[in-house]
């Protein structure tokens, strides 16, 4: 007897690409994500002014974007083909969710634009399991018992099954 609300699923993909200045290297990101998912990416501001790298308090830095459904799953695929679906254990966190970055957006397909460059990006895999509603919900919220929260191991194990993935133990 298989428990049907113990079985993963992918909850979203945030897809980020850090530029680490505002400008035009940004929009060009910008229109990267945009190209890749179809949707309107969001700006990310910089938390305080570091004058070593040149960037000041709430400029626009980075942009991201929330991908969900189907969209999402093809573009983890993808992703994890870049990487040949082998991670590394500390890509995975302690509350079940893994992550990865990839060096060229041109490797997920994406036709090369000189005039836009090539940026790198990152990949964030948030998963759930049935019933995580109940902690978001906004009418009488709950808690999620122990049991029913995810961990590493259950991410791990996700991955390997899924996407018959290799988790290397190496902390490099």
């Amino acid at each position: 007897m298989s428990e049907c609300m113990k079985d993963l699923r992918v909850h979203k993909l945030i897809l980020n690409i850090s530029v680490g200045e505002s400008g035009d290297r940004l929009t060009k990101a910008a229109k990267v994500l945009e190209q890749l998912t179809g949707q309107q990416p969001v700006f990310s501001k910089a938390r305080y002014t570091v004058r070593t790298f040149g960037i000041r308090r709430n400029e626009k830095i980075a942009c991201h974007v929330t991908v969900r459904g189907e969209k999402a799953l093809s573009l983890i695929e993808a992703g994890l083909k870049v990487k040949e679906f082998e991670l590394l254990r500390k890509n995975f966190s302690d509350t079940g969710n893994f992550g990865f970055g990839i060096n060229e957006h041109i490797d997920l397909g994406i036709k090369y634009d000189p005039s836009t460059g090539i940026y790198g990006m990152d990949f964030f895999v948030v998963l759930e399991r049935p019933g995580f509603r109940v902690n978001r919900r906004k009418f009488r919220p709950g808690k999620i018992g122990k049991p029913h929260k995810l961990t590493q191991e259950d991410a791990i194990k996700f991955f390997q099954t899924k996407y018959e993935g290799i988790v290397l133990n190496k902390y490099a």
